[in-house]
């Protein structure tokens, strides 16, 4: 990684939202843009590393069936799982990746606010683990900050750029701020069944 894990544990030892999750409007909505730029109203298996205290996976939580949250920091893991106890689809596990990709397929996977924090190589490995992980009508939501990070190899743009170049999928949703770039990638090129209905 191009940040340590004692760079997270320093983070999560000064604050349990060292990131302002909780209280920053620009992390609500940006939560809320990003579910509502999910195409499916609801998936069968998720998988989001990165998951930090679980704010953001609270609400994946309500748009599927089995949720799967991992996180290279203890702290962190220990805040999602907490977060997250009333849900009973979901899991919690520590982890790193690319080291710790989960076995099996899913539906959907989140890479959310992580590309940075891995260097080329790591994120090009997460990028073909994330396609091998994929299933056959499955998508891939990305979003990450837009401004340089300090210690950080590559930026959010670097980051969507290698999506871009290695991902043989259909691009769905792409919503750009200055601050932030959210896409949607998918297998199917159809982004909404018209004719589903609401649950």
């Amino acid at each position: 990684m191009s940040l340590s894990p004692e760079y997270f544990e320093h983070m999560f030892n000064a604050s349990d939202d060292p990131w302002s999750f909780r209280t920053r409007w620009y992390e609500k909505r940006k939560r809320e843009l990003t579910l509502a730029s999910l195409p499916h109203q609801r998936y069968q298996r998720v998988f989001e590393p990165a998951c930090a205290n679980g704010e953001l996976s609270a609400l994946l939580a309500g748009r599927c069936d089995s949720l799967l949250c991992q996180d290279l920091n203890q702290t962190a893991v220990k805040l999602a799982r907490s977060r997250l106890r009333e849900y009973g689809n979901v899991r919690v596990e520590h982890g790193r990746i690319p080291e710790d990709w989960p076995t099996g397929r899913f539906d959907l996977i989140v890479l959310s606010e992580v590309g940075y924090f891995l260097n080329a190589a790591e994120w090009q490995q997460v990028i073909e683990q994330t396609l091998l992980s994929l299933s056959p009508e499955g998508g891939i939501m990305a979003c990450h900050w837009l401004h340089a990070i300090e210690g950080c190899t590559q930026d959010g743009r670097q980051a969507h750029a290698s999506l871009e170049r290695h991902l043989p999928l259909h691009r769905l949703v792409r919503h750009q701020e200055p601050d932030f770039l959210l896409e949607y990638w998918s297998r199917q090129a159809t982004s909404i069944d018209l004719g589903e209905t609401t649950q």
